[in-house]
């Protein structure tokens, strides 16, 4: 059922109480643009695959290595080829997306709540930690020990495609639960980038990037409401964190967790600055209104609202298409079927996912938490093995733990190969395990609500008129 039908009937999805515009509608948009994006990142891997293997390799490779130079009066310089530009531009913007997905659950999503955050990410933790002590267990001390990051991450757009399959045959507490294991499980993989992926540090220009976030922190403050500073702050932030040595999808990430997640006003302050428009409309009061209208959202709603759509059907799209270029000749294959990195990355990600997911999740369940109700461990199980889909941030990982062409390919072939091979698997687990009756969108909603208990809008108090987060 489209969103927009969704919103016309008086469901609990189109109310005003605070989880529904909070956390539902956010939820089942989210969730929209994930599927959609999934095909997207299929086709542009799929091309990627054709165009490197065809006659007409060589101009993949000439299109990709084509260097992009700007400059701003001879202080900033970025001269890189149009892959790393993809890497490192376009894929700062996506984790910004990221960044503000994450403040958003921690702030007035799933996981603010304490109870209903600890099951998701003890799960996660799970499936970061042992899909890599697989991976090292094939490569400790060989040349490909520096990829055990690569099976910790899961792609949230693949999976959460992979369980819309079944539509309604899934239970929806089963999809919230993987949205909200994937959003732990990005927090995992940027920490990992951050800490065990950068290069050596320049101490010259880190302290650059850190007084730009204290600048973002102090506009904040002092209400300065006007995107067009953030986004001159944050742009040198971004050059600023990438001349550091720190990968410069950090800044992109740090910048959307700076967001305010709250509205900057109020309800009751929003209606009294509301003007009289009983004697006319007039330009004034006009753009009074759309002020108040728009302050009446939070900006990372709002730029998520706007940003997501980019970075779903443009940004992870041209990701795939600059970085799944792998040569699947017979000799590459027969290569990669004998390489510890390639049988590490696939057994980290069909085996290592599922049993850490699961394995973290019964040994807290019997410390006194609980599956939420209607979800069986069949299922689990068939998600768990779903979560082992890791695909952009896997990938994305890989770059930058190799830089041996072979090796980066091989990694490649492995997050190819566990990928569909957990898709697949979990797909028929899933299916052979939802047998319930369907459950619409309005009930995956109402739901959302039963699980978290208590009354809808005493779990959110009144925003203060103010621009903390």
């Amino acid at each position: 059922m489209a969103r927009e039908e969704i919103l016309q009937r008086g469901t609990f999805v189109s109310s005003q109480k605070a989880l529904a515009r909070f956390v539902a509608r956010p939820v089942l948009r989210f969730i929209q643009l994930e599927v959609a994006s999934g095909i997207l990142l299929l086709v542009a891997t799929a091309v990627a695959l054709v165009w490197v293997n065809s006659p007409w390799h060589e101009s993949y490779h000439d299109l990709w290595e084509t260097t992009i130079v700007l400059e701003v009066g001879g202080l900033i310089e970025f001269s890189e080829s149009l892959e790393a530009f993809v890497n490192d531009g376009l894929m700062a913007l996506f984790f910004f997306v990221v960044g503000l997905e994450i403040k958003r659950e921690l702030v007035v999503g799933q996981l603010s709540e304490g109870r209903a955050a600890a099951l998701p990410a003890i799960a996660a933790l799970g499936g970061m930690v042992v899909p890599a002590l697989v991976f090292t267990a094939f490569n400790a001390g060989g040349e490909g020990s520096s990829g055990w990051g690569i099976p910790m991450a899961t792609d949230i757009a693949f999976a959460l495609g992979v369980v819309a399959l079944l539509g309604s045959r899934v239970h929806p507490r089963l999809k919230l639960f993987l949205l909200a294991l994937a959003i732990v499980d990005d927090i995992g993989a940027i920490a990992v980038i951050a800490v065990f992926y950068t290069d050596d540090l320049s101490l010259g220009w880190l302290p650059v990037a850190w007084l730009g976030l204290v600048a973002v922190v102090v506009l904040q403050r002092f209400r300065v409401w006007s995107l067009t500073p953030y986004l001159a702050i944050g742009l040198v932030v971004w050059y600023a964190t990438l001349e550091s040595g720190v990968h410069a999808t950090i800044a992109g990430v740090l910048l959307g967790l700076l967001t305010p997640a709250r509205p900057l006003l109020g309800e009751d302050e929003a209606r009294e600055m509301v003007p009289d428009l009983s004697e006319g409309i007039t330009v004034a009061n006009a753009n009074q209104v759309s002020f108040v209208a728009k302050e009446s959202v939070s900006v990372a709603e709002r730029l998520e609202y706007a940003l997501h759509p980019w970075t779903s059907y443009l940004v992870i799209p041209v990701f795939a298409l600059a970085n799944a270029g792998i040569e699947l000749s017979s000799e590459a294959l027969s290569e990669a079927a004998t390489s510890p990195l390639t049988i590490g990355v696939v057994l980290g990600l069909v085996v290592g996912k599922p049993v850490g997911i699961v394995g973290f999740t019964w040994v807290a369940t019997r410390l006194g938490l609980r599956l939420p109700l209607g979800m069986g461990w069949p299922q689990f199980i068939g998600m768990g093995i779903v979560a082992g889909i890791g695909f952009t941030v896997s990938i994305f990982i890989a770059g930058l733990a190799f830089t041996d062409e072979v090796l980066r390919d091989d990694a490649k072939i492995g997050i190819l190969a566990g990928s569909a091979i957990a898709a697949v698997v979990g797909l028929v687990i899933l299916r052979i395990t939802s047998r319930g009756p369907a459950v619409s969108e309005e009930e995956l909603a109402e739901q959302m609500n039963d699980e978290l208990d208590g009354p809808d809008d005493d779990r959110y108090p009144p925003v203060e008129s103010s621009a903390r987060s």
